[in-house]
């Protein structure tokens, strides 16, 4: 059995399906891991949700921003771009079962067997392993709820933006989600910057990338996505799996059950650049 991860998607699947054939991915007895984002602005959102759905137990995939975004479509907290590639899932007859999967599925993802865990973004530097996964299961509880509409039409925004135990409700829900689904950089303390896009090279002098931090999960083999323009990144125990394969880069892979992680890559053939 292998284990391989698979950076942001984002609707590119016929890229996803370049990359599974390169990887010789085999359904019956590997396993998939998706850093979140698996729909918005490519071509094929609608297929690639399908696909990983296919595979029930042998794919695990966290919530990006993206995936947040589209339940929040569904529900009418958010406003759907006429010319979104969501439509192509909010307009399909399945749109309430694919809903339902999605806001099923979890904020973090660990694997004690291979030691990795996985997040679509990043950890703040207050939390380790266990306050992560306890924070991830108090926003899953809410998403898997009956009464989850109301639950993500109140956690939307950037206040507050730092880790504080005392915390409660919207306000401590709206940090863990943001830390899970947005975090790029943030100070010494745990500030959150949401309005940085672009490289590490660029960032404000102020800012560190959150894994530049002195952090609890420094010891933590991670595996993350959401930042495209950061591109690649690996060290000892870090993958940054993010390609940009939506913006003409490529959409990446890596083999998680070997002593160093083996990358593979196929490049964005359509070249889905957005304005």
């Amino acid at each position: 059995m292998a284990v391989y991860a698979i950076g942001d998607v984002q609707g590119c699947f016929k890229e996803l399906e370049q990359l599974l054939r390169k990887i010789h991915f085999n359904p019956n007895i590997d396993q998939l891991w998706l850093v979140g984002d698996l729909v918005n602005r490519g071509p094929q959102s609608l297929e690639t949700i399908q696909f990983i759905q296919s595979l029930d137990e042998r794919a695990h995939c966290v919530l990006g921003n993206h995936d947040i975004h589209l339940i929040a479509c569904y529900i009418g907290a958010k406003t759907c771009k006429p010319t979104s590639t969501l439509k192509q899932i909010l307009e399909h007859h399945d749109v309430n079962n694919i809903v339902n999967w999605l806001r099923c599925r979890p904020m973090l993802h660990y694997d004690a067997d291979i030691n990795w865990t996985m997040v679509h973004a990043g950890l703040l530097p207050q939390w380790d392993l266990n306050k992560a996964q306890q924070c991830a299961h108090e926003v899953e509880s809410k998403l898997r709820s009956n009464d989850y509409a109301t639950f993500i039409a109140g956690v939307y925004g950037e206040t507050p933006n730092q880790w504080n135990e005392q915390l409660a409700n919207e306000d401590r829900w709206r940090v863990i989600i943001n830390a899970f689904t947005r975090l790029r950089l943030c100070d010494q303390e745990g500030h959150m910057d949401f309005a940085f896009k672009g490289p590490l090279n660029e960032k404000p002098y102020n800012l560190h990338a959150w894994f530049d931090v002195p952090r609890k999960s420094e010891k933590l083999n991670i595996v993350f996505g959401h930042w495209s323009a950061l591109g690649l990144k690996q060290t000892a125990n870090l993958l940054g799996l993010d390609t940009g394969c939506l913006w003409g880069g490529e959409l990446t892979a890596a083999r998680l059950d070997c002593e160093i992680p083996e990358i593979y890559s196929v490049d964005c053939e359509a070249k889905h650049k957005i304005k």
